[in-house]
């Protein structure tokens, strides 16, 4: 979640003119990352965080300019796919080797398991509800099949979807009451209804694509999805009620995962295998999570003037 008072105007005017709506440019340099890239999540300073920079076993922190670096080693055997951020700044990492959920604090990159299960079969990607509890996909690639874990404040998890597809992306709604989940293999959407004590209900399917995979996807503002179609190499936006809106090529026949960030959370980064790098592209709406943190934001200045100018007065 991007932070929009780090960027001056002039940077967002600058970004606005040389960037046009749904056009990917190349990011990082070529092979910057391996061909393991994935899980691309954005903090509220405006850094792109994405596993597998340089070596595999890393998590890569790439600058607004798009320079980037290793910022962490994974312990232990681990491998990182998915990251989310919560609103304190804590990262989440799904480690699917370890079959754990990880929490790092950024501020002193200390790593803890936070989560951990032995059912799980691999954590692939997660996505974070405004309440700051987790959903993380789990496929087993060779049976074709899959489930979903829910994960609470306190690391403790729960299955809540099973005997499904190989789930992959993962996303819940700008209003927190609907949960989005693809399967890669059979090119399924689904979406439930997010029950009272985060359970899942109502089952229903968004949408069918008759060739190539998905992976990752992140929800804009307004509710549409941003999926990578993996082999394709784009990313097709489509809307609450399943309709194709379009597709953004992205420069290579594979990319595995996105986010939104920015200084206005209209670019979004895009993590692509072929030529080992992120890509970027400008879209018309802002990423779902930084349209809640924007929000929160203007909400708790507007609370806070008025408290201040009594003091003023007395």
């Amino acid at each position: 979640m991007s932070n929009p008072l780090k960027y001056g105007v002039y940077h967002l005017l600058l970004l606005l003119a040389v960037d046009p709506l749904w056009v990917a440019k190349p990011f990082t340099a070529a092979h910057s990352f391996t061909k393991e890239i994935e899980g691309p999540a954005v903090d509220r300073a405006g850094n792109i965080y994405a596993v597998s920079f340089a070596r595999t076993a890393t998590i890569g922190r790439v600058n607004s300019e798009g320079d980037g670096q290793v910022w962490l080693d994974m312990p232990n055997g681990s491998l990182g796919n998915g990251i989310r951020f919560d609103r304190a700044g804590n990262m989440y990492v799904a480690d699917y080797t370890n079959h754990n959920i990880l929490r790092i604090r950024p501020a002193t990159k200390k790593i803890e398991v936070f989560a951990h299960h032995a059912g799980m079969n691999q954590p692939n990607d997660l996505a974070i509800a405004p309440d700051d509890t987790l959903y993380a996909s789990d496929p087993n690639w060779q049976a074709g099949t899959g489930q979903i874990w829910h994960i609470d404040r306190r690391g403790q998890v729960r299955k809540v979807a099973e005997n499904m597809g190989t789930t992959n992306g993962i996303e819940v709604s700008p209003n927190g009451k609907l949960l989005y989940v693809n399967e890669s293999v059979q090119r399924k959407v689904w979406v439930f209804d997010i029950e009272p004590g985060h359970t899942l209900a109502n089952k229903r399917l968004l949408i069918e694509f008759p060739d190539h995979g998905f992976d990752g996807m992140r929800a804009d503002a307004k509710g549409n999805l941003y999926i990578t179609r993996h082999g394709k190499g784009t990313v097709a936006i489509v809307s609450p009620q399943g309709k194709v809106l379009r597709e953004v090529s992205v420069l290579g026949a594979h990319p595995t995962n996105l986010t939104f960030g920015g200084p206005d959370g209209r670019t979004v980064y895009v993590t692509e295998v072929d030529n080992g790098r992120l890509v970027r592209f400008r879209a018309d709406t802002p990423g779902r999570e930084f349209a809640k943190f924007t929000a929160g934001k203007k909400a708790a200045q507007k609370k806070a003037t008025p408290a201040r100018k009594k003091r003023r007065k007395g």
